[in-house]
């Protein structure tokens, strides 16, 4: 089900994403079946986290991930992909992240939604 943003968060968004560089979920699926390395980071709420997630992914919320990055990853060049519902919360956490050093990050196209629709394995 499509969310009716508002425009005002649309329009941050769409500028975060001049920033970001997205990758698409077969793209993370190909990544991980060759065996390369990267971290899996979903920025959803607690409750979505809950209810289901990406096989291997650790939980940093959009809330919390400026604050808690550095602990969870201090090798800023680290591979990441984050992802949220629909790409929208990822690509501005992704945009944060970069602002704070870190310089090989990936926001997931389309998010938990479009993970769900191409068969990406999940876990709760």
């Amino acid at each position: 089900m499509a969310k009716n943003h508002a425009p005002e968060f649309v329009a941050l968004v769409d500028a975060a994403k001049r920033n970001v560089q997205e990758i698409s979920v077969d793209e993370v699926l190909a990544r991980r079946n060759r065996g390369d390395a990267f971290m899996l980071i979903d920025v959803r709420e607690d409750g979505e986290w809950t209810a289901g997630h990406a096989v291997g992914a650790t939980h940093l919320g959009r809330g919390v991930i400026e604050r808690d990055i550095v602990a969870a990853v201090s090798d800023k060049a680290a591979p990441l992909v984050l992802y949220c519902g629909g790409g929208f919360r990822s690509a501005l956490a992704a945009e944060s992240i970069q602002k704070m050093g870190y310089t090989n990050v990936r926001s997931l196209a389309g998010g938990w939604s479009e993970w769900l629709a191409r068969g990406g394995p999940t876990e709760k």
